[in-house]
């Protein structure tokens, strides 16, 4: 039983050299371990790392190598489509409205296929080419078996219906790259296509279009292109279409993968997914996509070493903090006994019975707790009396206001100004009493938008009536805001400061527009005028009434609200609000 006694004061440490050893104990191995993992995983993720970009820069110099190897066939395409001979032949193909004669046919024949041998034979890479006339005769040379039915003789105006004549259509001349041969279809799995419509090239031809080459390219082009290492693997994919399609890929990939994939995204996760480290790169020429992958595995294996020798270090560590440990706490424990002794007759102050079961610390810390709870306390009480202080003072100057006095005096100053016949300084009595009653609005925080805009209204007419009409005010806001709450005074300073930093200081006439809309909950409105404008748009902020609405703006709606200024000298200014709809008051 004592056995057990003291194998649970071990276990729940009372004594302070007994804590301190734990403590040095936990505090020890767990940094240790968590350095071994940290450093294993660093060394990981850095060759991880380096051969991403190892590889991006492989595939990189793959893609440019194919791009230079397909350079060769569309300069071929290109010189075909400007031989001055083969356009003969098409035109008079064209001109000639006997689509099956047997002349036109057999003569043309020769001649046609005499110019594309001309130029097929230096390429190594293209497997067959074949070029249909206007009345869609094919004129073939090269692999039969790239060629399909297509092998010279007869007409075919049923290739118009198909996907890859008409993008050769649409592409007006382009040079246009099909991930498949597009004559025979998924019958040939060696080549792919491209497609190239011809056209007359003096432009003085009734019919423009003179008829459709086709070359198929050898997928071993790829194999010249890609420089294989190792482990990785390196494939080509197209995903213009609605599925994504398998260009070139190295018999060992598992097809099985990638079959079920409709999207370039699932492919790479299910490369992934097998364990492979993938990368990506777009080729400029066809728009395909070179992926590279690597087996983590393989990649991983020279970290191995860097994992058992980190293991290793942090056992001997963990040993040796676990002597250091021991031997501190037994030299430490002395001055705690001495503080022990000074806090034993603290008991009589406020330190209750049950604390003297705890260790020595334990009872200085809850001294110390208490009174920081008590000194919170007192703060917290002093911010109260602080901010009571200060609503009283607000209370007093908005009493010192007079509001009802306010719009008594200016209701007189209406009707006499009425009586008298001065319809000026009664419009003027008028806009400043209603701008009063919004901008007090009976302490209220929020207005409605309605309200923000009729304040707006009278200060225009405040302003036109100082000078003499010169500004134009355009609202275009939408009338779903109009009855909805809104921070009020956000919009008319911004309007005070376009008049008096933008338009007063331009010469003739000026406009002001304010626009308001709202999408998901969000209320944006921009103030712009076609003033002065300012150079350093930094400037706008050190205004008072600029800086005062872009702080209100951020202390009452938060950090969702935005506030943005763009200017133009001599063009203007314009000022964009954001933030979200708030209802009820704050």
């Amino acid at each position: 039983m004592n056995k057990w006694d003291n194998l649970m004061k071990w276990v729940r440490p009372v004594k302070i050299r007994q804590k301190y050893f734990v403590t040095m104990l936990i505090i020890s191995i767990l940094p240790i371990a968590a350095l071994g993992f940290i450093s294993y995983n660093i060394a990981k993720n850095t060759l991880a790392e380096n051969q991403l970009q190892a590889t991006a820069n492989q595939l990189k110099t793959s893609s440019e190598s194919a791009d230079l190897l397909l350079q060769n066939v569309i300069n071929l395409e290109r010189l075909m489509s400007w031989n001055q001979d083969l356009q003969s032949e098409l035109k008079e193909s064209a001109a000639n409205n006997e689509i099956d004669s047997a002349t036109m046919t057999n003569e043309t024949l020769n001649r046609i296929n005499y110019i594309i041998y001309s130029y097929f034979i230096d390429t190594q890479d293209i497997d067959s080419v074949c070029l249909f006339d206007i009345h869609h005769h094919p004129y073939c040379y090269g692999n039969s078996n790239s060629i399909g039915l297509f092998d010279n003789g007869g007409s075919f105006p049923e290739i118009e219906g198909e996907k890859w004549y008409q993008e050769g259509l649409k592409a007006e001349g382009g040079i246009t790259f099909f991930s498949r041969n597009v004559l025979v279809g998924n019958q040939s799995e060696q080549t792919f296509s491209s497609v190239k419509l011809l056209r007359d090239a003096e432009g003085v031809f009734e019919e423009r279009d003179l008829g459709m080459l086709v070359v198929n390219v050898k997928k071993s082009l790829f194999e010249r292109a890609i420089n294989e290492s190792g482990h990785s693997k390196t494939m080509v994919f197209d995903d213009s279409g609605s599925i994504v399609r398998s260009v070139y890929s190295d018999p060992f990939v598992s097809r099985s993968s990638l079959s079920h994939r409709s999207t370039l995204e699932g492919t790479i996760d299910s490369l992934k997914e097998d364990g492979n480290l993938v990368s990506s790169y777009q080729n400029d020429t066809t728009g395909w996509t070179f992926v590279h992958t690597i087996d983590e595995d393989e990649l991983f294996s020279q970290s191995s070493g860097i994992r058992n020798a980190t293991a290793l270090l942090a056992i001997l560590m963990v040993m040796v903090s676990l002597y250091l440990s021991f031997v501190a706490s037994g030299r430490l424990i002395q001055p705690f006994l001495q503080l022990k002794l000074l806090t034993s007759d603290w008991s009589s102050h406020g330190i209750s019975s049950e604390n003297k079961k705890n260790d020595e610390i334990t009872e200085i810390g809850e001294t110390f707790k208490r009174v920081t709870t008590e000194n919170k306390e007192l703060s917290e009480e002093l911010i109260r009396a602080q901010l009571k202080e200060r609503e009283a003072e607000l209370k007093v100057l908005q009493a010192q206001i007079k509001p009802h006095f306010l719009y008594n005096t200016l209701d007189s100053m209406y009707w006499m100004a009425t009586i008298n016949n001065n319809p000026d300084i009664a419009k003027m009595a008028l806009a400043l009493s209603e701008s009063f009653k919004i901008s007090l609005s009976k302490g209220k925080e929020q207005i409605s938008v309605k309200d923000e805009l009729d304040h707006i209204r009278h200060y225009i007419t405040i302003q036109n009536l100082r000078y003499q009409d010169r500004f134009t005010y355009i609202e275009d806001v939408d009338p779903a805001m109009l009855d909805k709450p809104m921070l009020k005074l956000l919009l008319q300073p911004l309007v005070e400061n376009a008049i008096y930093h933008g338009l007063e200081q331009k010469v003739g006439p000026g406009t002001i527009r304010v626009t308001g809309r709202e999408n998901d909950g969000l209320f944006k409105f921009t103030v712009e005028d076609d003033g002065v404008g300012m150079e350093d748009v930094s400037k706008a902020n050190e205004g008072f009434g600029m800086s005062n609405v872009k702080e209100r703006l951020l202390l009452f709606y938060g950090p969702e609200s935005t506030f943005k200024v763009a200017s133009e000298p001599g063009k203007g200014t314009k000022v964009e609000l954001q933030f979200p709809e708030k209802k009820g008051e704050k």
